[in-house]
């Protein structure tokens, strides 16, 4: 347990920022997946890719994920889009 009240402030900052980085990361997951979904039914919805692409640029602003981790997974999702148009022609 922490010693000084430094640092049982920090052990209650560190906790509401951990619970907010964590809600963060799970709409950032749910908007790739549905994404992705919509890229594999063969009828992708450019609007929920959109949201995909703005959730993953938003996360790398505030510091939830690394930049390269957005531009990778940005990368990644608009190839699967590419193949995913090709399969569907």
């Amino acid at each position: 347990m922490a010693n000084t009240k430094s640092a049982q402030k920090r052990i209650g900052t560190n906790a509401r920022k951990h619970a907010r980085n964590q809600m963060y990361r799970s709409q950032v997951k749910t908007a790739v997946k549905k994404a992705e979904q919509t890229i594999f039914s063969g009828t992708p919805d450019q609007e929920t890719i959109r949201a995909a692409l703005s959730m993953l640029d938003k996360a790398a602003v505030k510091g939830i994920i690394h930049k390269n981790n957005a531009a990778r997974r940005k990368s990644r999702l608009v190839k699967k889009l590419g193949e995913g148009a090709a399969v569907a022609v």
